[in-house]
């Protein structure tokens, strides 16, 4: 049996839609384990893109069952949408196709009213929420009020869940953010219309996956967000509400960790990432400009502009250590390529030492000062290369650096967006 997990290294937004779909060719299942619709995966194929946000990326074969988990907060309407969007580009979804987890947490109208509100009220001090209701859904669940996928399925469950949630969510509603109350027969009517149509995807996945396995399947388990947004790991508070490492598989697939063989970290071959919080590489002059414009560094979900620095191998050090990291696929090395002098951060000056270590706090992080090394960088031809032996020698120097300082192999290099600009270079 061979299952394997792909998800970020950094703060998202490394390429893992690309890099899920590519990997997706040799396996026979793809499960999403965590997160929501507030993920984009942008996958091109030929002379088509397609932006993912809560379906998984191995949809676009044929030939694959594709799954979402009970660790994914699930908004029906965004399903449908996006259900219909991918159609219209010419993808089949099918119940044989498609797959979704009966223990899924459901998203409703409170948690994106409530998500807006709370942002509104932290005014300079927000978090950057997507503004989708994924944190308050998955409070709601920790708190043990949640609506579960099979709940919905349910009419006379469905009915006096929602009736207690929503007694309760209009009261802060109204009277704690001074918004209007939701209307119960709207939602429910709503509601049990996404029921039927989401009936015959509707599976326990914990058991499918198993069995997957257990008859020599592969399957990939596909994480959203990145490692530095995990709920525990990341730079909280500035993180997502899930586990974005490789230990939220056991938990948001429902199997062991003896059922999985190896994890790879997808790594842009420079920083970015969305929002407020520390970011001890973020460059501020024209160096930042450049690598967003040439990178395209806008956000497939919010539209957002990335904040962009050069790689920090301190966070991939980080990533490695935390998920057990098998290996790195390194992306968008392409977007350097043109620069005389490409920096890579080593280290971090920290009260007169240097650490390679991610401080918790982020009062300590904001005081870490990037220590860094100089490597001489290579030519535009790095996106005709199709093998490890055609890159550049100076490209294969700074793979080779990640690989020294993280002790963790770099097995797979991204020279462009597209599924053929893709070098494995070795195993998983």
């Amino acid at each position: 049996m061979s299952s394997f997990i792909v998800l970020g290294a950094q703060w998202g937004d490394e390429g893992k839609g690309k890099m899920t779909d590519y990997l997706a060719e040799d396996a026979n299942v793809v499960v999403r384990f965590q997160g929501g619709n507030n993920a984009g995966h942008t996958v091109e194929v030929g002379d088509k893109q397609y932006k993912l946000h809560l379906i998984p990326s191995g949809i676009l074969y044929d030939d694959k069952v594709n799954i979402i988990g009970n660790g994914v907060v699930l908004n029906p309407e965004a399903l449908f949408e996006e259900i219909e969007y991918l159609e219209g580009l010419g993808v089949k979804i099918t119940p044989e196709k498609l797959l979704i987890s009966d223990r899924a947490q459901v998203i409703m109208p409170y948690h994106r009213a409530l998500d807006g509100m709370k942002e509104k009220v932290r005014g300079k001090n927000d978090i950057g929420t997507t503004g989708k209701g994924i944190g308050p859904c998955y409070t709601d669940k920790m708190e043990r009020s949640g609506i579960r996928v099979c709940d919905i399925l349910e009419k006379d469950t469905f009915k006096e869940k929602l009736e207690a949630a929503l007694s309760v969510k209009n009261e802060i509603i109204t009277k704690v953010f001074g918004g209007e109350a939701l209307d119960f027969d709207k939602i429910y009517k709503q509601y049990l219309d996404f029921a039927e149509r989401i009936r015959p995807f509707v599976t326990d996945i914990s058991v499918k996956v198993y069995d997957e396995i257990k008859d020599g399947k592969n399957v990939l388990f596909e994480g959203a967000q990145g490692t530095l947004l995990d709920i525990d790991y990341g730079t909280y508070p500035y993180v997502t509400s899930s586990n974005t490492i490789a230990g939220g598989v056991c938990t948001g697939a429902g199997i062991g960790p003896t059922m999985v063989n190896s994890a790879v970290g997808i790594a842009k071959a420079y920083t970015t990432r969305v929002g407020k919080g520390p970011f001890p590489t973020e460059l501020f002059d024209e160096m930042g400009q450049w690598l967003r414009d040439k990178g395209h560094e806008y956000g497939v979900t919010t539209g957002r502009a990335r904040r962009c620095g050069w790689l920090d191998l301190v966070i991939l050090k980080s990533s490695a250590r935390v998920s057990g990291l098998t290996s790195f696929a390194v992306t968008k090395i392409d977007t350097l390529a043109g620069l005389d002098k490409i920096k890579v951060c080593v280290g971090y000056k920290f009260n007169g030492k240097v650490i390679d270590y991610f401080p918790a706090s982020l009062k300590s992080l904001a005081q870490c000062k990037p220590v860094y090394e100089e490597f001489d960088g290579w030519d535009e031809s790095i996106a005709d290369a199709r093998s490890y032996e055609e890159l550049p020698e100076n490209a294969k120097k700074y793979l080779k650096k990640i690989e020294e300082f993280t002790g963790t192999k770099v097995s797979i290099v991204s020279v462009g967006p597209r599924r053929d600009q893709t070098i494995k270079v070795s195993e998983l």
